[in-house]
């Protein structure tokens, strides 16, 4: 009962998107097994994750584009957490540098939730075109 009571604090926008964000996971790593593939966690989470959450979205009847937009930040934050915890340990934090990353920072965060929102209209396109076509052929 307990986890039910949590469960219904979180909206069903982020519920979405957090399933989103967790079913790019292994779509990311499949996509890096390709030649010449250069897919981030980060940035798989923001577009697979995001059309992802679009097409959930749209199946659930909430908005694509809140769902994406939600997935688009959580893919920010994943890029976010993975680049300090890889390359942030290395670097050596002068104020210049500390300031430099703050503000890049920032600028990741604000500009990841704009793909997402796109991708989770694609998703919800997608997913809205192929149940169109589906029920369209079986009449």
């Amino acid at each position: 009962m307990l986890a039910n009571v949590r469960t219904r604090r979180i909206s069903q926008v982020w519920r979405v998107a957090i399933l989103g964000a967790l079913a790019a996971l292994p779509a990311t790593v499949l996509l890096n097994w390709l030649p010449n593939s250069e897919a981030t966690v980060g940035g798989g989470v923001m577009i697979v994750g995001a059309l992802l959450a679009g097409a959930i979205a749209t199946r659930r009847s909430v908005g694509p584009s809140a769902a994406g937009l939600r997935a688009g930040f959580l893919g920010g934050v994943t890029a976010v957490v993975v680049f300090l915890i890889t390359e942030g340990m290395t670097v050596a934090w002068s104020l210049n540098t500390s300031v430099f990353f703050a503000i890049a920072i920032v600028m990741i965060l604000s500009i990841t939730p704009v793909f997402g929102l796109i991708f989770g209209r694609i998703g919800g396109w997608v997913a809205n075109t192929v149940t169109d076509f589906r029920v369209g052929r079986a009449v």
